[in-house]
């Protein structure tokens, strides 16, 4: 199987909302004992074991909208179709702190997925994190190149890239319905996040 974080390469993305995928990838990779991330120009790649499943855990380096292609790679090399591929990635149409798990379905207007869809198909996994949306619907693009406020990390990021990490093993072994109740589960999202109607989208 193949894990995609989605973020933006460079210490000065790195603490951003658009970056939580790589934050859930580098989770999960610490926790597991994966091997050392392997670079070069593109990716990154690390593999490891969650329960009796093969990882391989990618991060594209390539920038947000050229995530697609290093996918691609990856995924022709090992010979995985679209249906072994899961990415984790932000999700502002989701209130913050709230979590989703899908197969296929739109892009939204997130970059890396459209890229990703167009390299390979849309009947991939989604982990989607939710981040939320800035008041003003012009700033979105601001809004998920800012880092995650402190008061953000405390009150519900921390909790949930840990739950993530710790119910992998039901990801990794098909339970994506599993996994995405416990981790909803044991790492709520805040008691004061209501879900707009904006947020209340068809989720096929």
């Amino acid at each position: 199987m193949l894990w995609v974080g989605l973020g933006n390469p460079g210490r000065s993305y790195a603490g951003n909302r658009h970056n939580v995928g790589f934050m859930a990838l580098d989770r999960i990779v610490r926790d597991y004992s994966f091997s050392d991330w392997k670079v070069n120009t593109s990716s990154a790649v690390s593999e490891g074991r969650i329960g009796p499943v093969k990882i391989r855990a990618l991060k594209p380096l390539s920038f947000m909208n050229k995530s697609g292609l290093p996918v691609a790679n990856v995924a022709r090399y090992y010979n995985l179709h679209p249906d072994q591929i899961t990415v984790f990635h932000d999700e502002i149409d989701l209130g913050e702190g709230r979590f989703r798990v899908k197969q296929g379905g739109g892009h939204g207007g997130h970059n890396g997925l459209r890229d990703i869809d167009r390299h390979i198909g849309k009947e991939y996994w989604r982990v989607r994190i939710g981040v939320g949306r800035p008041a003003q619907k012009n700033d979105v693009h601001k809004w998920v190149l800012q880092n995650f406020t402190a008061a953000e990390q405390q009150n519900w990021l921390d909790g949930l890239l840990a739950a993530v990490s710790d119910e992998a093993e039901r990801l990794a072994t098909g339970d994506t319905q599993g996994f995405a109740s416990r981790v909803a589960y044991l790492s709520p999202a805040p008691h004061n996040n209501e879900e707009p109607d904006d947020y209340k989208k068809d989720e096929g």
